[in-house]
């Protein structure tokens, strides 16, 4: 921890900020800017004995990523993945393959490994969006479930009618 807390400290201090490490920066430090006297710092001690009585001490080693805190932020990505699986068992129907060939447990696998790739996708869109303040993945996913698609041969596909809320999550 103080090694990390070194590092963001001499980075504000030299200037040569890290735009990864922004919210550590206000997590742990006040920092104040002046003309004259420059940068100065005041460690929030609140916020650093609360991570210190948390931490412990892991060793991650890597071939590709040198940054500590980079590799730090890829191990604790792992979550989305367990996140991913979960979807897989529970949203997804895995939980039992329930097939007759291994043709078909392959055919299987790829629907819901595209189905996966929409989650994630949706999971993005609803970060960037910033829906997550409002619904759950689940809670958004249940509200447009509900939509359907009309098409029959020789006419003009239609949509069910939707609802306000529907509208807005789209765009419309």
């Amino acid at each position: 921890m103080n090694k990390m807390l070194d590092g963001l400290e001499e980075e504000l201090l030299s200037g040569r900020k890290n735009p990864d490490h922004e919210k550590f920066y206000t997590k742990y430090f006040e920092v104040k800017e002046t003309p004259k006297r420059g940068v100065s710092l005041t460690p929030k001690q609140e916020a650093i004995e609360d991570a210190e009585k948390n931490s412990g001490y892991f060793a991650l080693i890597s071939n590709g990523v040198k940054d500590p805190l980079e590799a730090l932020k890829i191990y604790r990505s792992k979550d989305m993945i367990e996140k991913a699986f979960g979807n897989l068992k529970e949203r997804l129907n895995m939980r039992r393959t329930s097939v007759s060939s291994e043709e078909n447990l392959e055919g299987k696998l790829f629907v819901q490994f595209i189905a996966l790739i929409y989650l994630s996708y949706i999971k993005k869109a609803m970060s960037d969006k910033d829906l997550f303040k409002n619904y759950t993945m689940q809670e958004l996913l249940d509200e447009l479930d509900i939509i359907e698609c009309y098409e029959q041969p020789g006419s003009k596909r239609r949509i069910s009618e939707m609802t306000k809320k529907q509208m807005d999550l789209y765009g419309i």
